[in-house]
């Protein structure tokens, strides 16, 4: 988005409908400045709010006061995506009617018809995420052409919601499941992602844009999708909240697939309490809950204390000393807020690893020619794979397609091999969870997130082995990231992990973790990441 159409998009605060029919687009793209120091940002404040700290019900309470308006909220993202966003390629494009959105908002606030704690709040979307007004291409130019024809579910409850719909993000293409050896953050439509840290390091992916574009506070939330580990990671790795819900709570409609046995979708923030905001719409529950309970909202902006939660710590001494060294004086902190720490190794892992990756195979072939037939382009995968192969840009990063050629000749989903190998996976997965639990009296389950990003490199591919996703992704249980600290400036998270459908518990929990442990740092930006040790004021 160029300085002139942000002028244009400034007339049409008094005319919106001078907005119908712009075209809304990416930033043009820059490589991370050269030399050791971070380049200045731009101011995050607006009005005297300050973008990397608000949180969504103060945002509602200047708008109810008439000290602030979505319109001047959206026009500021819209500046900070013009103006960071070249250096870390988080946002694909921004939408032509952003502004319109928010104009429409402001009347329903001066009206007293707001329609709930979504109204007016910028939110951007991963483009796996069909948009009937915007492009929706899972990072692929094979689906580059028309948008789809409707909007997904939970876009749809968005839109209801008076969300401002500001854009889509970047993604792993095709969620990661195209080669052996892929590069996280990278699209054949959007390039490299950077982690906004440090910009030499990987965002993690796939949900890759989704998280770094919140780092980098260019939204106040956006969504992300998972099928193992797409939300939780490059959440930790960037330093931001996500949340991994229960499968079947978010609709994935209208969500390009991987598998339905494991995808969902799942709010992004820079806190806990946005994200719980933002579950309770995509889910139709509610601030209170949809059955008269506690709701998401209500669970995290009134967090139960620490003391005498009993959280079981998963080490997964695997991901490193420095790593496990946080863990350590995570651990200490929480027992200092009176919390009961035990370390446990949830069973049966190994066996979850050897199955998981076949039985993923048959579903993307059965989910994924099921969702190509609605779109322009290649009809199924075996056409998706001519395509690949027809198309040099396709393979400007990497060019293995391992995994759709292996998906194409899995054993389809009625195969009964296939099916005891998925009721195997449900399972254990979920023994794993409950029984870790009920053998300790768990509130929940802690983990590591991720390990240190990494340096990008297409030619290597991801270091990404992380374990600590597996079994709630498996087993359909809630998972979510709240940031623990930084190894040598760079973020890790904290995994919180509980039994199946007890999401308001985990953000209420995940609510007073995050305010005790206080680890979320503003990101500099830095071009490489200095020899020494951990960031200072970052645990």
């Amino acid at each position: 988005m160029t300085r002139r159409r942000i002028a244009v998009l400034t007339a049409a605060l008094v005319v919106p409908t001078l907005l119908a029919g712009a075209p809304g687009h990416r930033a043009e793209a820059a490589g991370p400045e050269a030399g050791g120091s971070p380049a200045p940002s731009p101011s995050a404040l607006v009005r005297g709010v300050d973008l990397d700290t608000v949180t969504i019900p103060e945002l509602q309470a200047r708008m109810k006061r008439g000290s602030l308006t979505s319109s001047a909220l959206t026009l500021e993202y819209l500046r900070r995506i013009e103006a960071v966003d070249p250096r870390i390629h988080a946002v694909l494009r921004t939408s032509p009617t952003a502004l319109r959105q928010a104009a429409a908002s402001d009347v329903r606030h001066r009206l007293g018809r707001t329609r709930g704690p979504l109204d007016g709040i910028p939110v951007l979307l991963k483009d796996n995420v069909d948009t009937r007004d915007m492009p929706t291409t899972a990072g692929s130019t094979a689906l580059a052409g028309s948008p789809p024809d409707r909007d997904a579910d939970l876009v749809g409850r968005l839109r209801a919601a008076g969300a401002v719909i500001l854009g889509k993000t970047n993604l792993s293409e095709w969620a990661n499941f195209r080669a052996a050896k892929p590069t996280s953050g990278w699209s054949a439509v959007g390039g490299q992602t950077n982690n906004p840290y440090v910009l030499d390091r990987n965002p993690c992916g796939s949900s890759s844009g989704s998280a770094a574009a919140l780092a980098a506070s260019l939204a106040q939330v956006a969504i992300g999708t998972e099928t193992d580990g797409s939300i939780v990671c490059p959440a930790g790795m960037n330093g931001v909240v996500g949340h991994k819900p229960s499968l079947g709570l978010v609709s994935r409609s209208g969500v390009v697939p991987i598998s339905a046995e494991q995808d969902t979708a799942g709010p992004m923030a820079r806190n806990v309490v946005d994200t719980a905001l933002t579950l309770s719409v995509l889910s139709g529950q509610g601030v209170t809950g949809g059955t008269g309970g506690t709701g998401f909202a209500e669970a995290a902006t009134r967090p139960g204390a620490l003391r005498g939660k009993r959280i079981g710590l998963w080490r997964l001494p695997s991901l490193g000393t420095e790593v496990d060294a946080l863990m350590t004086r995570t651990a200490a902190d929480l027992r200092a807020a009176g919390a009961r720490v035990v370390e446990v190794t949830p069973p049966y892992q190994d066996r979850l690893a050897e199955l998981e990756f076949p039985a993923l195979l048959s579903e993307f072939h059965r989910d994924i020619d099921a969702y190509l037939a609605t779109r322009g382009g290649p009809r199924d995968l075996a056409g998706l794979i001519e395509f690949n192969r027809a198309h040099p840009a396709e393979r400007t990063c990497f060019a293995g397609q391992e995994l759709f050629e292996q998906a194409l000749a899995a054993p389809p989903t009625t195969d009964p091999e296939y099916r005891a190998m998925r009721a195997e996976l449900r399972d254990l997965s979920r023994r794993s969870i409950d029984e870790t639990m009920a053998a300790h009296r768990l509130d929940a389950i802690a983990s590591p997130a991720n390990p240190p990003a990494w340096t990008t490199d297409c030619a290597r591919g991801d270091n990404d082995v992380i374990p600590s996703s597996t079994p709630a992704a498996v087993a359909g249980y809630p998972s979510l990231s709240v940031p623990a600290g930084f190894v040598n400036e760079l973020p890790v998270g904290l995994l919180l992990m509980a039994g199946g459908h007890r999401d308001a518990e985990l953000l209420s929990l995940g609510a007073a973790v995050e305010h005790r442990l206080d680890a979320w740092r503003a990101p500099r930006y830095l071009p490489s990441a200095p020899a020494g040790g951990a960031r200072p004021n970052g645990r």
